[in-house]
């Protein structure tokens, strides 16, 4: 009686261990299940979000609003009286179409020049804002009014402000005209030679560099002459 009530016992206890672990083997699914669906609900509003953000730059690359240049370009172009044609044609071909504008408008409204004169310098210039500013300050600084050829000498220098330094300053403290000026500037600028060192005197002509090599000569093998025919009783010369 005792074995039989002991292996129902038993036979329970383990029945109720196997219950015990399908609910719990049930419960982890539905847990994973659970962190599964919060996790694509958040994946989803992000994935939203991000191809928002791509759709919103593509967009945003290619605009009409006033931030695109070629458009600043061309509308400044406009304002200071340089025809259609020729400001299409200048905003399109520029590297840089704000600088080119700028240097334009700086010239047309702080000068007495045309803005259609400035506006073919402005085009050759590396730096049309150093071209502008080049062009302004010798006309601010300048007694007389400015002439077009500040256009050209401006143009020409590769250190636009620079060489407006150089003209201002020197018609501050020496007395001859602005062209003068610009000329003696223009010409120092363009001396390249000055920035290298020289170490030859300037009365002194540049010797010839020629490398010579020394070697001694390989002494010569001794002349071998030709031995005399020795003469044998069978020598029909022989006596």
């Amino acid at each position: 009686m005792l074995g039989n009530k002991k292996s129902k016992d038993t036979h329970r206890l383990g029945q109720r261990a196997k219950q015990t672990v399908q609910r719990l083997e049930r419960s982890a699914d539905a847990l994973k299940a659970v962190i599964f669906r919060a996790s694509a609900g958040l994946a989803a509003p992000v994935f939203a979000v991000a191809g928002w953000f791509a759709m919103t730059s593509s967009s945003m690359a290619v605009t009409a609003t006033y931030r695109n240049d070629f458009r600043v370009c061309a509308g400044r172009l406009l304002s200071v009286g340089i025809a259609a044609d020729a400001a299409s044609q200048a905003c399109a071909a520029a590297l840089r179409p704000g600088d080119l504008s700028t240097c334009v408008i700086k010239i047309g409204r702080q000068t007495q020049i045309a803005a259609s004169d400035a506006l073919t310098t402005c085009r050759q210039a590396r730096r049309p804002e150093e071209v502008a500013s080049c062009v302004v300050g010798i006309n601010k600084y300048t007694r007389e009014a400015v002439s077009p050829e500040v256009l050209n000498y401006c143009g020409r220098s590769l250190l636009p402000v620079r060489f407006a330094q150089c003209v201002v300053g020197l018609r501050a403290e020496v007395d001859f005209a602005s062209t003068q000026a610009m000329e003696t500037c223009i010409d120092a600028s363009d001396r390249i030679s000055g920035f290298l060192p020289s170490f030859v005197p300037s009365n002194r002509q540049p010797t010839e560099f020629r490398p010579t090599f020394e070697s001694t000569p390989a002494p010569s093998a001794p002349s071998q002459t030709p031995a005399a025919p020795t003469q044998s009783p069978t020598n029909p010369s022989s006596k």
